[in-house]
């Protein structure tokens, strides 16, 4: 299809379903003046909400579709979904949170992350969908692949993934209400169903900041953190974290003191410094032993000094 095809199809469907439930975006109060939800995500993609093929998808739509737009689109049940863009304190937490999980996966090399908007292919059996499958292609925001993964990653000339993750994470997006409803209900309902073991909602503003482990009926259930307020994977055993450190995101040199991270960031440090207080310990030992010698020292000729003082009042 042209692209001012494309373009004319999408102006003649302003109600094009944009979620793969078959919902659309408020438009919002008629009379604020302001754009509408959809009429936003229009503005900065052009296709969203577009009903293309997924071979449409992979073929047009997966990479740098448009040449000077900067946007990417996920392939939903049929229907292409702007990837939303984050402010600078989602920034800022994806940041540290990756910063978290690469630590871990230097010291634990048993898994391989994935991310930079690569495309995760997943396929389900729904008899309730018109297809009877749901079947979609998300962007994560960071994929968890572990080794032993029955979908392997990581070989050079994959550019996308056909598997599902063992964990996955989502910097909540929320510019529109829409956004807020597809990472927190359905990008988890789907998650859940394709078998994603841990689901990670990460928010800076702390309004939807969850953490989900795949229960044995196939839902997931809230990670409740422990008395000291920590988070513990059971995918990535060992990976654990204080709740409220997310919203205060610490230095990696602090975590690296701190007994939930010690094992994991930073180890190097923390060999560094042990080696230092040891060093400094046998310094100490051997400046006390000095001091010991040196006092024995002083005390003996001391003692001589005496002797021949004694020795020459004896004479005279």
């Amino acid at each position: 299809m042209a692209r001012k095809e494309i373009v004319h199809n999408i102006r003649q469907k302003p109600a094009e379903t944009a979620q793969g439930n078959g919902t659309t975006l408020s438009d919002g109060p008629v009379d604020s003046g302001a754009p509408s939800e959809i009429e936003r995500i229009k503005n900065r993609a052009p296709a969203h909400g577009l009903r293309v093929t997924l071979e449409e998808y992979w073929e047009k739509w997966y990479e740098r579709p448009h040449p000077h737009i900067d946007v990417s689109y996920e392939w939903n049940n049929g229907i292409l979904e702007a990837k939303p863009l984050p402010n600078f304190a989602q920034t800022e937490q994806y940041r540290w949170f990756f910063r978290l999980l690469s630590c871990y996966l230097e010291v634990n090399p048993i898994a391989k992350i994935l991310c930079l908007e690569t495309g995760t292919y997943m396929s389900v059996r729904d008899e309730s969908l018109p297809s009877g499958k749901w079947e979609v292609v998300f962007k994560p925001d960071i994929g968890i692949i572990l080794d032993d993964n029955p979908a392997p990653w990581g070989a050079d000339d994959q550019r996308s993934y056909i598997g599902i993750c063992d964990m996955i994470v989502e910097e909540l997006s929320d510019s529109t209400s829409a956004e807020v409803k597809r990472d927190t209900e359905e990008k988890k309902e789907g998650y859940a169903r394709a078998g994603v073991k841990e689901y990670f909602i990460l928010d800076p503003k702390d309004r939807h900041l969850h953490f989900y482990r795949l229960g044995i009926a196939g839902d997931y259930e809230e990670i409740e953190p422990d008395e000291e307020g920590v988070i513990r994977s059971q995918v990535l055993h060992g990976f654990q974290f204080r709740r409220e450190d997310l919203l205060r995101e610490p230095l990696l040199v602090e975590l690296a003191r701190d007994d939930v991270y010690v094992d994991y960031v930073i180890p190097e440090l923390q060999i560094a410094e042990t080696r230092v207080e040891e060093a400094e310990e046998r310094a100490d030992i051997e400046a006390r032993r000095a001091d010991a010698e040196a006092a024995a020292r002083r005390a003996a000729e001391e003692q001589v000094q005496a002797l021949k003082a004694e020795l020459a009042r004896r004479r005279h």
